[in-house]
């Protein structure tokens, strides 16, 4: 039933995502809403990010015919968000999530083979810029080179731009730091701080969670390669660049300082995708059903326990 509402991509869809969002991010986050003006208009900040989140996936994956035209890739995000609430929590997170999303898209729309130098220059930079809030974003530069492999046809340009990307950022933050804090670079631009105390996630909420996530993550994965062969010859970059994304993701949550699930915030857009096609192909009504509800009672049973 679930899933035959968001079988077509209409506008409905997209307004049920941003009402259950909207919700969860008061419920989580009531103390922030309601307390004094300045954490009201932080909060405010954060919800309109995370809703914008959920637009730029939809925009992602409509403009570039990731999906059979249905809204599961936005349902998948909304269900992971309420996995996870305390995705929504932290702005730096936020923000460096919504640029490597900006990155993606100019990676993603690759397949297009127009105004590739601009895509992979963009792409770089919006990457770069996501450091600069959460260090660890760094490891996604190797979607750049993925896409390079797809897309540099031997050309050597398409080889230097990303790193001219890089260097403008370098260059945009040392004037920054020069005209107001009149030094070249700050140790707050870069922290590297990393954990692998998994300790945190040593709860029954945690374990659970986990193994859903990621038992269905392995799962639509491994289906998801199998029918990679059946795609679109033209988006298939972009697919594997999606299930890249997905990896990384992964590794940025291994070694995040922070483990109270937050970390996975940049999981969810590449998960969202492939689950969205991994539905979208299950013939049997009653096997989609499985996936989508075990992601609505898994936060459910660890908020009763």
């Amino acid at each position: 039933m679930i899933t035959s509402i968001f079988s077509k991509s209409k506008p409905i869809n997209f307004i049920i995502v941003a009402v259950f969002v909207v919700l969860l991010f008061a419920i989580t986050n009531y103390d922030l809403l309601f307390n004094d003006f300045n954490s009201t208009l932080i909060a405010s900040a954060k919800l309109l990010i995370t809703l914008f989140l959920v637009f730029l996936l939809d925009f992602i994956v409509s403009k570039n015919n990731l999906t059979q035209g249905n809204s599961y890739a936005i349902m998948t995000y909304g269900l992971l968000l309420g996995m996870f609430p305390q995705a929504m929590k932290y702005s730096d997170l936020l923000l460096a999530n919504l640029f490597v999303l900006f990155a993606l898209r100019r990676l993603v729309s690759l397949h297009s083979k127009l105004h590739i130098k601009k895509k992979l220059f963009d792409a770089a930079f919006w990457i770069t810029i996501a450091t600069l809030f959460y260090f660890w974003s760094i490891l996604f530069f190797a979607l750049v080179i993925v896409a390079l492999i797809y897309y540099s046809q031997n050309n050597i340009k398409n080889i230097i731009i990303p790193f001219i990307g890089v260097i403008t950022v370098i260059v945009l933050l040392l004037v920054y730091n020069i005209l107001v804090y009149d030094v070249y670079m700050r140790p707050s631009n870069f922290q590297r701080y990393a954990s692998l105390d998994f300790t945190p996630y040593n709860s029954k909420e945690s374990i659970i969670k986990f193994t859903v996530l990621f038992t269905s993550l392995v799962w639509i994965l491994i289906y998801f390669f199998r029918t990679l062969p059946d795609k679109n010859k033209k988006l298939r970059p972009s697919y594997f660049l999606t299930a890249w994304a997905s990896v990384i993701a992964i590794l940025v949550a291994i070694i995040s300082p922070v483990k109270n699930g937050s970390e996975f915030l940049f999981l969810f857009a590449p998960f969202s995708i492939i689950m969205a096609n991994y539905i979208e192909v299950i013939s049997e009504r009653w096997f989609k059903e499985v996936f989508v509800v075990l992601l609505i009672i898994t936060p459910i049973i660890t908020l009763l326990l």
